[in-house]
């Protein structure tokens, strides 16, 4: 972890001559901001692998929605083959059914 540009010693000062602490009190803020001050801080290598991290993810995303985008893309046609045979079917049907009707009036007809 990098050092964070903050003078302990001065702000122990300041706090003693200043808010007129005891140094102990001084000394125990001063520790406790400057450890809240350099957990929190980033480092270079901290964002590097960040950055590698979100990397590896769009590149797994990338490759998940390009799995998923062709498992749909087979569903679409596999629906598609399903609807054209019971397109065909109803129609054939619905071709007897007419020639059936045709038949019937003809012969009640004559």
């Amino acid at each position: 972890m990098t050092a964070v540009a903050f003078d302990i010693l001065r702000f122990v000062r300041t706090l003693r001559d200043k808010a007129k602490m005891s140094p102990e009190q001084a000394e125990g803020l001063a520790e406790a901001i400057a450890e809240a001050i350099q957990a929190d801080l980033a480092t270079k290598s901290d964002i590097e692998s960040l950055k590698t991290d979100i990397e590896t993810l769009k590149i797994t995303t990338r490759s998940d929605l390009r799995e998923a985008e062709l498992r749909l893309e087979a569903k679409v046609e596999a629906t598609k083959s399903d609807i054209f045979k019971w397109m065909i079917g109803s129609i054939g049907c619905q071709a007897v059914v007419i020639v059936g009707a045709i038949v019937a009036l003809s012969r009640i007809t004559h």
